[in-house]
């Protein structure tokens, strides 16, 4: 099985922040996007999880719209050291594409208007793909946002 994600090394000198180029899941409104995700490891990882976040915007309920953060219960929450990073980007972040949680949102924007008209959501992310995630944007040269630096301590 094909990945759908590689990594990038942030700075060569530290294997502890990088950043890792993710491809939206299949037959869902993600497919065709691209997204590069900033992943920060703390010291204390395994037993503590990896701050996570978008660094291109994508509209998803559970992605706050200007920081990128995750809201995902299973990094922010009850993370293991059972998991890892092929977990989180083979299975929980596809997962959260898949199956957005408009009842925990952290944008309160796409979580309504799925909730209210699924047609018009997807659209909107399909116009999120198209505008910040295609193969034509830059990745390599985006901007983080500051507040990217620790997602696992947002409250969802």
């Amino acid at each position: 099985m094909m990945s759908n994600y590689r990594v990038q090394m942030t700075d060569e000198s530290t294997m502890t922040d990088f950043n890792v180029v993710f491809h939206g899941p299949k037959e869902t409104p993600y497919e065709g996007g691209i997204w590069n995700i900033h992943v920060s490891l703390p010291n204390e990882y395994p037993f503590k999880s990896p701050s996570i976040g978008f660094v291109n915007r994508i509209y998803h309920p559970n992605v706050d719209d200007m920081s990128g953060s995750v809201c995902l219960d299973v990094i922010n929450q009850t993370w293991s050291p059972m998991f890892d990073l092929v977990n989180v980007f083979d299975v929980f972040i596809p997962q959260l594409l898949r199956y957005p949680n408009p009842t925990d949102p952290l944008n309160g924007e796409a979580a309504s208007l799925m909730l209210k008209d699924i047609a018009s959501y997807n659209s909107k992310v399909k116009e999120y793909v198209s505008k910040y995630a295609s193969e034509s944007v830059d990745l390599g040269n985006q901007e983080e946002d500051s507040e990217v630096s620790d997602m696992s301590e947002i409250e969802c």
